[in-house]
């Protein structure tokens, strides 16, 4: 049981955890876009290859701090 702190783990599957869960993907999404919009407009002189290569490299930075 808890001991007062609170834990996602310890809530029950409804709505509301499943509702946590969309939200931190659609998050995730925009932090991505977001991203990829600063790259093209202050770094102009990278190729699309190398954009490509740097949102990847947010996006796995992303999942590994996980929100």
């Amino acid at each position: 049981m808890s001991d007062g702190n609170f834990n996602r783990s310890l809530l029950p599957h409804t709505p509301y955890a499943s509702g946590m869960t969309a939200g931190k993907r659609i998050m995730k999404m925009h932090a991505v876009e977001a991203f990829r919009a600063a790259v093209e407009r202050l770094c102009p002189t990278l190729s699309e290859e190398e954009r490509k290569q740097e949102a990847e490299r947010f996006e796995k930075e992303l999942v590994l701090k996980s929100f």
